[in-house]
């Protein structure tokens, strides 16, 4: 029997295997509105076999994107487009999920394949909003400092995207919380500067997160679960690191959060950082055991034997997928093929099953 291809249950939802397609931005959209292109990318994921499929980085208000070309769900006409996404997704047995986000200091920059760097406000950029009034690198734009008032207005922010998830139809959420965007930029002593109740000590660092958890916790469904994905290290001396995560996870659950995607870096371009294959699994092995929480691991897992062996050696509950899937939407059924199980085809394809 395969671990990797044994159901999962998160609160009501029970998720047919342990792969889960990733959140990746596409960074193909007008107005915060779904296209085409992400009912097919998100679609024929779900197609492939995958239990969770989690919509890309998707903005909880306008200045919260990463780039013009972002995703949102800060209008109801964003929620009914996503609508026929969530709804297609689910048809083909998957669970849809979305990330929810606010880029922070990041915002206002082109797209990746643009090069990435600020974007004029005559060109359609805008002023970010941040912990502190510093830019991530040279060539991003220089944000604003969030007022205090203005942070519980991201809070309420975050509370109403998850209120338009669920019209949408998805079966569950996830809230970035990772990668140098908004959130894990006022959990970082490398980003947050601040002297009030949202700066300094760990507590109050974590602050803004555990009202986000809390906030989206109380506007979705009992039901339905909650993911966060964290960055569980900065990757540099004096930032963000594992004990942190785990005193921050340990509160997320307490929150409501049912199962943790633990990714790491992000918040600062200097970051020396070593990847290999799986080498953020430790990460989701040490939260998993000692916060007490459900864990997703993400990362250079590319191989059906590595996946297998973390969901079966408990250092994860889930593998996200995310490079993999984009090379091979249908990873999960050549996965079941290599280790010997059935995979879940879809019946117009029984017909080029092994």
């Amino acid at each position: 029997m395969s671990v990797l291809f044994s159901p999962l249950r998160l609160r009501s939802l029970e998720l047919r295997n342990r792969i889960a397609v990733s959140p990746m931005c596409q960074y193909s959209s007008r107005d915060g509105l779904p296209s085409d292109w992400h009912l097919v990318h998100l679609g024929s994921r779900a197609v492939g076999g995958a239990a969770l499929v989690v919509a890309e980085a998707t903005a909880v208000t306008p200045e919260g994107r990463i780039s013009p070309g972002d995703t949102g769900l800060w209008s109801d006409a964003q929620a009914q487009a996503w609508s026929r996404i969530a709804r297609f997704v689910k048809e083909q047995g998957a669970a849809a999920g979305v990330q929810l986000a606010h880029a922070g200091r990041k915002a206002s920059t082109d797209v990746p394949w643009k090069g990435g760097l600020a974007v004029s406000h005559d060109a359609g950029g805008w002023t970010p909003v941040a912990p502190s009034a510093e830019a991530f690198a040279d060539g991003f734009p220089v944000p604003r400092a969030l007022s205090v008032a203005e942070i519980h207005g991201v809070v309420e922010a975050f509370a109403a995207a998850a209120r338009r998830a669920l019209a949408a139809g998805f079966d569950c959420l996830e809230l970035h919380m990772a990668h140098g965007y908004l959130v894990h930029q006022f959990l970082s002593h490398l980003s947050n500067h601040r002297d009030d109740a949202y700066g300094g000590s760990l507590e109050n660092r974590m602050r803004l997160a555990l009202e986000v958890a809390r906030a989206v916790r109380a506007a979705w469904p009992e039901e339905r679960p909650l993911l966060v994905r964290i960055s569980a290290s900065d990757w540099v001396e004096g930032g963000w690191d594992l004990e942190q995560s785990i005193a921050l996870c340990r509160g997320l659950a307490q929150a409501g959060v049912d199962l943790v995607d633990c990714s790491s870096g992000g918040s600062v371009p200097h970051a020396k950082i070593q990847p290999g294959p799986g080498y953020q699994v430790p990460f989701a092995e040490a939260i998993r055991h000692r916060a007490g929480v459900k864990t997703g691991a993400v990362g250079l897992i590319t191989e059906p034997a590595q996946a297998e062996a973390i969901v079966a050696e408990g250092k994860a509950d889930v593998v996200f997928l995310a490079r993999a899937m984009l090379r091979d939407p249908y990873w999960p059924l050549h996965a079941a093929q290599a280790l010997g199980v059935a995979g879940p085809w879809p019946v117009q394809y029984h017909r080029a099953r092994p």
